[in-house]
């Protein structure tokens, strides 16, 4: 099947105090928004509580993906669908029922997706690929923006996205973490098609721009 490049802002290096205009400058050239939720107990950090991550899904012109990076997932996933996140990735790493969560976040109506940190072995996911609309493959340690890329997670990508070609399925690949200009090329090669951007949008002059640049980097390695 063909694939489509996917930019996904994160907001997590973006300006809280003023999130509405941060997701602004990006609205018209982004696929996605980022939310990184981050609960202090998976994960050092903490971002963003229910309540101001249900406001966000409210405010957000963009379709949301909600990235729970917490330690009771099988309960909050479908929370995130029902406030109407479009998609919502838990972590494989911290549910204890995998599968029926990803079948209750797609029951709620939003995608379903599940990510694995560094240290994740890619075939925990492989049993999963038919309640999955979309797998996550983290190319830092998840928790603080601003790392760098870890190029030894690309086999992942990789093995993935066999497995997707090889049963002619339609899930996205997506990966999160350090993703630059150059490093978005080398995913692309590897299968990647969906993409997390922090750093690199928000700490530029304009978000827009590089989001616009991002994507023609993808796209011209997706054709080559």
């Amino acid at each position: 099947m063909s694939r489509h490049i996917r930019i996904s802002p994160s907001i997590l290096n973006a300006d809280r105090n003023n999130l509405d205009h941060e997701v602004a400058r990006i609205a018209h050239s982004a696929d996605w928004l980022h939310l990184d939720i981050m609960d202090s107990k998976f994960v050092p950090a903490f971002t963003f509580n229910f309540e101001e991550s249900t406001r966000i899904v409210h405010n957000s012109p963009l379709p949301v993906d909600a990235h729970l990076m917490i330690s009771n997932p099988d309960e909050a996933a479908v929370e995130y669908a029902r406030i109407g996140a479009k998609s919502v990735t838990f972590h494989y790493e911290a549910s204890s029922q995998p599968r029926e969560t990803l079948r209750a976040i797609r029951a709620a109506g939003a995608r379903s997706a599940i990510g694995i940190k560094p240290a994740t072995p890619v075939e925990v996911l492989f049993d999963l690929l038919d309640e999955v609309d979309m797998f996550l493959v983290m190319t830092v340690e998840p928790g603080a923006g601003g790392q760098k890329f870890m190029n030894k997670m690309l086999p992942k990508v990789r093995a993935l996205r066999d497995l997707v070609s090889s049963k002619k399925s339609s899930q996205w690949i997506q990966v999160d973490g350090g993703i630059t200009l150059e490093t978005i090329s080398e995913a692309v090669r590897y299968g990647a098609d969906t993409f997390v951007a922090g750093s690199v949008v928000y700490k530029s002059d304009n978000p827009g721009v590089m989001v616009d640049a991002l994507r023609t980097a993808a796209e011209l390695a997706l054709e080559n």
